[in-house]
């Protein structure tokens, strides 16, 4: 999960300009919207089929003229981080919305009571934080940093690749469980169709056949999970090589400090310099990821990060 920071974007508009309040509550098929133009006045909600976006823009322009807002008045507008990512924060910025993603790690709790649950609450407190966040108050919420489209694209590579090697190792795992049951130990299954006919339950007796069976329909899907690795380390050894990226050349230039391999760099590019600011540096030391990984090395100390 990415990194939340502190909002250091937003400040105050002028006092005397009104200002139209949006939080989002979202799920997979509603969107609750919660409307205000400030502390005290008793929300607009209304629920919306999830992704309809004509309709939130409809809402939009209807909360403007209920509040006696002219259809020109700013609109600041918050949601949690989640399953909907950031295409929603960019079609919302495309329409001339300030939007906030937060990290719903980082919502204030009451924690001598019992959280209730339910979205009218949920939309509400979004609201009271984005009014205090919108007039300047610091430490409300992290605000989690939006990537470009270009790097967000850029980490399916590494995660896809990341993930098939769990699910490869979630299988191996089934294939050795599914042999211990029997009380037979397998080192590795890489060859396990060659070793079937050899293995023995603790009788001297063969592999039964319906657990032949599942076994060879599970080695077939590792075998298939190994391909794909293959393919996707292909296509990073190939871009790694040809492409002319800036994030890609960095990746190259970190890979020169010694104990650094490809996993560790195209992480740490890809993930780390493009996603994460780091405190402790400018944005212009961020241009070069070898001096600040060699700063880190010779610090010897945890780094303060923040998406």
């Amino acid at each position: 999960m990415t990194t939340a920071a502190p909002n250091e974007h937003y400040t105050a508009m002028h006092a005397t300009e009104p200002v139209l309040s949006l939080a989002f509550e979202l799920s997979e098929k509603t969107w609750k919207l919660g409307f205000t133009t400030g502390h005290g006045q008793q929300p607009r909600e209304r629920s919306i089929p999830a992704r309809h976006q004509a309709r939130l823009l409809h809402e939009v322009a209807q909360a403007k003229r209920r509040f006696g807002l002219p259809e020109t008045a700013p609109v600041v507008s918050c949601y949690e981080a989640g399953r909907e990512g950031f295409w929603l924060h960019r079609f919302v910025q495309a329409h001339g919305i300030t939007n906030q993603v937060v990290d719903s790690s980082s919502i204030e709790v009451n924690r001598r009571k019992r959280r209730a649950k339910s979205d009218g609450l949920d939309v509400r407190k979004l609201l009271t934080m984005l009014i205090r966040s919108h007039h300047g108050e610091r430490g409300v919420w992290h605000v989690v940093h939006v990537p470009s489209r270009e790097a967000e694209d850029q980490r399916h590579l590494h995660r896809d690749l990341e993930t098939v090697k769990q699910e490869r190792a979630s299988t191996t795992a089934r294939i050795k469980g599914l042999l211990s049951s029997q009380g037979i130990r397998l080192t590795s299954v890489n060859k396990l169709p060659e070793q079937l006919d050899a293995l023995r339950l603790w009788d001297g007796s063969p592999i039964p056949s319906g657990l032949r069976q599942r076994l060879l329909r599970v080695y077939a899907h590792y075998t298939f999970l190994r391909e794909q690795i293959a393919a996707l380390e292909a296509e990073r050894r190939a871009l790694l090589q040809s492409a002319q990226d800036a994030n890609i050349e960095k990746v190259r230039q970190l890979m020169q400090l010694k104990g650094i391999g490809i996993n560790g760099a195209w992480l740490l590019i890809m993930e780390f310099f493009t996603f994460h600011r780091i405190m402790w540096w400018s944005s212009d030391a961020l241009r070069d990821p070898l001096a600040i990984v060699q700063s880190y090395l010779h610090l010897g100390s945890s780094v303060v990060m923040t998406i």
